[in-house]
């Protein structure tokens, strides 16, 4: 069942949910605690090309995030962009929502290589900044204090609706 789009109408290819995953902009990730809770956040993301997600957070001495993934380095993530709401035609229980949205599963680990910081620092830049903000000093000096996390993606599924079609 895990990966399975039941509504084959609104299933897009798994090319088609990388292209997807590579623009957009927010990943919800969930891990599972030792007592077997889910716990779901949100990340800003880094995803290139291939089956490597990349996502980060500052360096905590603990939290619910990074305790979960060292116990358990199983993930799942959602990514959707919602689209236009197209009003029903007699009620409103008619309406439907345009949307794109991918799920991937896989596993994460802890990247602590520096070089490899400087990369995703770099697209994340590329990829949320704006190319005529300036900055007094170049550089990283909270390297030290991020934890940068990859994900080997094992599936992913996508989902697409016009809104037009419900």
């Amino acid at each position: 069942m895990r990966g399975t789009i039941n509504n084959k109408r609104r299933e897009i290819s798994e090319q088609e949910a990388y292209h997807f995953i590579k623009h957009a902009k927010v990943a919800h990730v969930a891990t599972v605690s030792e007592d077997g809770y889910p716990y779901v956040i949100p990340f800003v993301f880094v995803y290139e090309e291939g089956t490597k997600l990349y996502v980060h957070i500052g360096n905590l001495r603990e939290s619910h995030f990074w305790s979960n993934v060292k116990n358990n380095p199983r993930v799942c993530i959602e990514i959707s962009e919602m689209g236009e709401i197209v009003p029903g035609k007699k009620y409103a229980c008619q309406s439907a929502l345009g949307y794109t949205s991918a799920v991937i599963f896989g596993t994460i680990k802890h990247i602590e290589d520096d070089e490899k910081k400087v990369w995703f620092y770099d697209c994340l830049w590329k990829k949320y900044g704006d190319p005529n903000w300036t900055f007094e000093k170049g550089g990283y000096p909270a390297l030290p204090k991020t934890e940068l996390f990859e994900v080997e993606i094992e599936k992913i599924t996508g989902k697409y609706s016009d809104a037009m079609g419900h």
